[in-house]
Parts: structure tokens; sequence; C-alpha cells
């Protein structure tokens, strides 16, 4: 019986130490200080003459994100520091000067990060005619329901002078863009008339030459709201038990949606949470106490920021 009693214990014990180190491997973070960053691009002593320049590593396992700093002319003597940036993502394309360059990759995670991988780098002087300027802001694909929008790129080594076009066909005849001026800064704003997409580019200039144009970005000019949600559960007047999912329709074009709940007055919002935004088409509300009526209605908006009007009064009862 007391072999038996002691199994048991053993068992229960090797139970109970699997169950402890299943969640301490769920909740403690990998180390990552023993990995190594594979850097990819641009390769190593590499003389390139092109000023715009795309760094690119393999990404580390457990690393979330990684630091990537680029020095000139080396990390032995620093004259300067032209970029120290920690991003999510695996490339960062920038713009550089002609000379030597140093640049180093890390992967890093909440407590832990790999060691510096180093690379040389030479960006000779060539004429800006085999250039092309990197577009900034707004991304490409951008939507807004902004009237004045600010237009940036990054300043290119050489020119003096760019040249910011807007156009609402792509280009397609030279002859009737839409809009265009020159300035000497990397920056522009530029205000929409009508809601419709339009396309944007800039091309770098000197007294003597004239860079590629950059690629072409798209931006939609959208003042339009999405249509109002139809709430679909609870019914109106339902009594419901906690928690009442508090769900509506999908609106075309809508990319989230502002929830509002109230208190019985219909009128004070139920909590500083409110209003709530979120992705979904649904909400679960575990508030309230019991014969408590609670008001809710729904608004969407979509990419640009347009918000819709605000869907019928809806409550609910709680029950339990």
């Amino acid at each position: 019986m007391k072999k038996s009693f002691l199994k048991l214990n053993n068992i229960l014990l090797w139970v109970l130490c699997s169950i402890l180190v299943t969640a301490c491997t769920e909740f403690l973070e990998p180390s990552i200080e023993k990995d190594n960053v594979t850097l990819l691009a641009p390769g190593d002593k590499i003389v390139s003459p092109n000023y715009t320049q795309t760094f690119k590593w393999e990404p580390v396992e457990h690393a979330l994100k990684y630091r990537l700093q680029i020095v000139t002319p080396d990390f032995d003597a620093i004259e300067e520091y032209v970029l120290d940036t920690l991003i999510s993502d695996t490339k960062y394309t920038i713009s550089l000067a002609p000379g030597n360059y140093e640049w180093r990759v890390r992967g890093e995670n909440g407590s832990t990060q790999t060691s510096y991988v180093k690379r040389t780098l030479n960006i000779a002087y060539s004429s800006i005619k085999q250039q092309s300027v990197r577009l900034l802001a707004p991304s490409n694909g951008f939507q807004t329901n902004q009237k004045d929008l600010s237009f940036k790129w990054e300043q290119l080594y050489g020119a003096t002078k760019y040249r910011f076009q807007v156009d609402s066909n792509n280009f397609a005849d030279e002859s009737k863009i839409m809009y265009e001026v020159v300035i000497p800064s990397n920056e522009q704003t530029f205000t929409f008339l009508k809601e419709r997409a339009f396309q944007w580019r800039v091309r770098a200039e000197n007294d003597t030459a004239q860079s590629k144009w950059s690629t072409i970005y798209g931006v939609i000019f959208d003042k339009t709201p999405p249509a109002i949600p139809v709430l679909q559960s609870p019914a109106d007047n339902q009594s419901v038990s906690l928690p009442a999912i508090l769900q509506w329709n999908a609106v075309a074009g809508a990319e989230k949606y502002k929830l509002y709940v109230y208190k019985a007055d219909s009128t004070t919002l139920y909590s500083s949470s409110f209003p709530t935004v979120t992705s979904t088409t649904s909400f679960s509300f575990n508030l309230g106490t019991v014969g408590e009526k609670i008001y809710w209605k729904v608004a969407a908006i979509d990419k640009a920021g347009n918000e819709s009007a605000l869907s019928k009064f809806r409550k609910f009862i709680v029950s339990q």
C-alpha cells in the first residue's frame, strides 16, 4: 500500500513538473544570444554607383526586431552615425551620399540580442542621371479624406531641385500632367479638388542633369462615408445573459467599426472604454447587473478615415 501511494505521488509529481515546464516554455522568451544574423545584401566590400541601397538579411528565429546601424567611414573611427534604427522587417532602403560606409545588424527580442554582424560598402560618385528618388510618404495605395496632403521623398546627393508631379491618368500623356512644380526641398503639399485616384512621382535635377523618375505611387482622395451598419443581435429589448455578444453586419469598404455603449439613460457612456474601435463585426460585453438596461449603436469607418452615421439605437436587458 505504501509503495503504491509513493508510486502515485511520483506520477503526480512528474505530471506537475511536465505542466510547469510546458508553461514556462510558453512564457519564457527563448535566448538568441548564440544566434547570428546572416547578411544578404549588399555584399561585403562592394563598390556601387547606386546611391539608393537596400540592406537585407535573413530572419532569426525568436528575434522580434533588428537593429541596423550605418556609419561612415567605419565603427572604429566613426565620423557620422548615418542611421541607427530598430525595425521588425528584414530589409531597409536608404539613399546614401558617395563615400565609405560600414553597416551592421543584430537581432533582438525582449530580453536578449545576437552579436552584430557587419560589412563595408563604398558608394562611388556618379551622375544623378543613373539615380532615382525614393518616395517616402504617403505610402503607395494610401487613402485619405484630408484635402491637403503632404508628400515627402528622400533627398538625392547631387540634386539641387526636385520636380514633383501629380496626375489622375497615370502620366499617360506627358503634355497633360495635372500638376507640376519644381522646388528645392523634398516635401510638397498638394490640395485635392475631386474625389478620385491620383498618382505622383518625383525627379531630381541640377543645372546639368536629371535623374530617372521615381517609382509611381498611388493615392486615393475619398470623402464619401461608408454605409450605416445594421445591428443584428441581440434583438431590441431582448433579455440576455452575460457576456452579451453584440453583432452587426459587415459594411462594404469599412475597415473598422466604432461601438458606443450607454447606460440606462441612453446618453451616458457605460465606461471610459467606450466608444471602442474594433476591426470585427462583434463585441463581447461583460459588464452590467441583473435587470440593467444597456443601449448600444455602431458606426463604420473606411480606410480613408470617413465615418458613417450611427446605426439605430438598440437596448438589451441583463438577465443574469
